[in-house]
């Protein structure tokens, strides 16, 4: 993989001479890291394996993360790093798949989803690549802990027998939760029969994504429904991301229906 840095620098090269796409010469290739992630996501799934320290590709703040362009920086610091953690979606594998391939021993793909077989299985892969597996255990045992809780927190309450309405993109997390996914939406615009179907039925809850919010035709239809809007992803790394992203989440759940 080291072996591939020279090649792309010329090739980085060559498109600044012939395209024009960067504004001035590239610039210093900045010091490697040892662990770099696509985007925040991918970062926080790391953190949980027990990786320290994750540098994003994409900047975290983001609204969409997966649709940043890669410059030639990031794209030697991809190259150059230990462990290249990525999802597959994003726009930027175009360029590092085209430029030089990824190296199947330095890179594992990732998929993006917060539910428990998912990351269970995410976590180790990745902690026996990186020989985090002592870190990965105690954070992957506190995040699981979180949701087998809230998970019987859901039954005792009684919010399992809420009829909830939940973006594609929040059903993994509410199905881990044991609520009542009666109907699923998303992730594009709520469309003319979506809205009449939830104005009908006057779902309880509504669970919609903070990330590309659609359910504000539903505040007007659905005016004693409660949505809430969940997100996915945190806009930072590091600080037990991704473990504190749910927990936001569920106090959101719970705010509204505990007792």
């Amino acid at each position: 993989m080291k072996k591939a840095v020279a090649f792309i620098a010329s090739l980085v090269l060559a498109c600044v001479v012939c395209t024009g796409l960067f504004a001035s010469a590239v610039s210093e290739v900045p010091s490697s890291p040892k662990y770099v992630a696509s985007t925040s996501w991918v970062a926080a799934i790391a953190e949980l394996a027990g990786l320290d320290d994750v540098v994003t590709i994409a900047p975290a703040n983001l609204k969409h993360p997966p649709e940043y362009e890669i410059t030639a920086d990031d794209l030697a610091t991809v190259m150059k790093s230990e462990l290249f953690l990525y999802a597959g979606y994003e726009r930027m594998m175009e360029s590092i798949r085209s430029a030089a391939g990824l190296d199947e021993n330095a890179s594992i793909k990732c998929k993006t989803q917060n539910n428990l077989n998912v990351l269970s299985g995410l976590v180790k892969t990745i902690s026996e690549k990186a020989g985090t597996q002592e870190k990965a255990a105690q954070r992957y045992g506190a995040y699981e802990a979180m949701i087998v809780e809230a998970r019987a927190k859901v039954k005792q309450l009684g919010i399992d027998q809420i009829p909830a309405y939940v973006n594609t993109n929040q059903t993994p997390l509410a199905e881990d939760l044991g609520l009542n996914i009666v109907a699923i939406f998303g992730a594009g615009d709520l469309t003319s029969d979506q809205i009449a179907d939830a104005a009908k039925n006057q779902y309880a809850l509504i669970i919609d994504n903070v990330h590309a919010i659609v359910t504000e035709p539903l505040k007007t239809v659905c005016p004693d429904s409660t949505i809430l809007i969940w997100r996915n992803f945190p806009e930072y790394t590091g600080n037990n991301a991704l473990y504190t992203v749910v927990e936001e989440n569920l106090k959101m759940l719970f705010d509204a229906f505990g007792k």
